[in-house]
């Protein structure tokens, strides 16, 4: 009895082409040209090209309400940096500059405590953060940044009113004037720790976007609030801030890349693309019409609160865009697996 031997290609001592091949009637060689797509024939099914499952987003969009969380960023960077002008304003003797840059701080992150815990539907869900502190945590960094900063601006703001406990008035501020920059900045941290593209991709460049704004913000509030011939270091923090976030804006837009598509459509492309203006415009006027006047100062100040509202806003917008598209999730990690291959193919190359 004869046995056949039964090959991947067939059946040894056999033909191909004559009889039946296994593998749907191609060789090794014909599967792989057509898999190619060469070889005369066409391919009938594309290659697969993942985007997500069945279209949905990949992360989960944010819940949060624009006017309070975004405001809550706004709020609390006009604080944290104002109490740093005030400060200063305190120890160069420009007292009325000084208090109102106390009592701008105090109404500012007293608004956006507001804001948060209204965000947070009770008000014991934000003293319940306080029960721990964890440093890894930029929630739970920032809730303890606001116990302490808080009371603080409060204490220097009501002495400087008042005139009493002068002496304590002071260090309150100072010390306000401390924890400030880490309020301006902390949020920064705390939406890039998140897993929405658009703020995670930028976690670099965000605290310092956030700095920067806060101090076009503070520099705005004291020139809208403060005299005419007190603004001087408003105004060139008003120059110094705008820049700087400019600097970053562009940083991080080229770092991001598809991802940046975000910051350029929609609603934060609208709002984003205002801040631009604004601060630009804001800058310009206080710097070059603000010592003369003091209608130029204050409208100079409004533009400036105004750009910085509109980063914050245009900000989180573009997050929210970026989460409820899976391709902002899937193609940076198809770009980091693209580089790590190519990474280790390198590293294996110099290694034979």
């Amino acid at each position: 009895m004869s046995e056949a031997r039964v090959t991947r290609d067939g059946l040894a001592g056999e033909r191909p082409g004559r009889d039946a091949l296994f593998g749907n009637g191609m060789d090794g060689s014909a599967r792989k040209a057509r898999r190619r797509g060469r070889g005369g024939e066409r391919r009938l099914v594309p290659d697969a090209e993942f985007t997500s499952y069945y279209g949905r987003p990949v992360v989960k969009a944010p819940a949060w309400e624009a006017a309070d969380i975004a405001g809550y960023l706004f709020l609390g960077g006009l604080a944290g940096a104002g109490s740093v002008l005030g400060a200063g304003a305190d120890l160069s003797g420009w007292r009325r500059t000084a208090r109102a840059m106390k009592l701008s701080s105090l109404g500012a992150v007293s608004l956006s405590a507001a804001a948060l815990i209204h965000d947070l539907g009770r008000p014991e869900r934000f003293v319940n953060m306080l029960r721990v502190f964890k440093p890894t945590s930029p929630m739970s960094v920032g809730s303890w940044l606001l116990a302490l900063y808080g009371p603080l601006a409060g204490a220097a703001a009501a002495s400087d009113v008042t005139g009493l406990l002068p002496r304590a008035g002071r260090a309150a501020a100072l010390g306000a004037a401390a924890v400030g920059p880490a309020v301006a900045t902390y949020t920064g941290v705390l939406l890039a720790d998140t897993a929405v593209p658009a703020w995670h991709e930028g976690h670099r460049e965000m605290p310092y976007l956030f700095g920067a704004s806060a101090a076009g913000a503070a520099a705005g509030m004291a020139l809208l609030a403060g005299p005419r011939a007190e603004n001087g270091p408003a105004r060139r923090a008003a120059v110094l801030g705008t820049a700087a976030e400019l600097v970053a804006m562009r940083a991080l837009r080229r770092r991001t890349g598809v991802i940046a598509e975000t910051y350029a459509a929609g609603t934060a492309g609208r709002l984003l693309r205002a801040a631009e203006g604004l601060g630009v415009a804001g800058a310009a006027g206080a710097a070059l019409l603000g010592g003369r006047s003091r209608a130029a100062a204050a409208l100079g100040g409004a533009a400036l609160l105004a750009a910085s509202a509109c980063t914050r806003f245009g900000i989180f917008h573009a997050g929210t865009a970026s989460a409820r598209d899976p391709k902002y999730t899937v193609l940076p990690q198809r770009e980091r697996l693209a580089e790590r291959a190519e990474e280790a193919g390198r590293v294996a190359a110099l290694g034979d």
